[in-house]
């Protein structure tokens, strides 16, 4: 038997829509009005590892590997996992460094390093 983790190059949340349906909690979801320099919590099913010592892409999803483009910058400032009604989840902060323009076809980040 093993431990599974998943180790994500990105934080992938839902469409704050799908809380107003009331189908996820809000920290599963983009900040409805999402502002550079802000930090919010993020909650995440299964055990998650994010890279913290620098900026990673904030994408949304719509679940089973469904992903937008990077939609801002992030830093991920604490995850901490836990148990939930027998499940593991991982919760944590994050702060918001640049929103990107969502025209903008540029490439922002390239593996781990922001593009120049």
């Amino acid at each position: 038997m093993g431990i599974t983790v998943e180790f994500n190059p990105d934080l992938a949340l839902r469409d704050f829509s799908e809380f107003e349906k009331g189908n996820r909690l809000i920290e599963e979801c983009i900040p409805k009005d999402m502002k550079a320099g802000e930090i919010y919590l993020f909650l995440k099913k299964e055990q998650r590892n994010y890279w913290i010592l620098g900026e990673i892409p904030l994408r949304k999803t719509k679940g089973n590997g469904k992903l937008s483009r990077s939609i801002a910058g992030i830093q991920i400032l604490e995850a901490t996992h836990f148990l939930k009604d027998g499940a593991i989840w991982t919760k944590g902060k994050y702060k918001v460094v640049e929103i990107f323009d969502k025209n903008d076809k540029t490439i922002k980040f390239e593996g781990f390093e922001r593009a120049k």
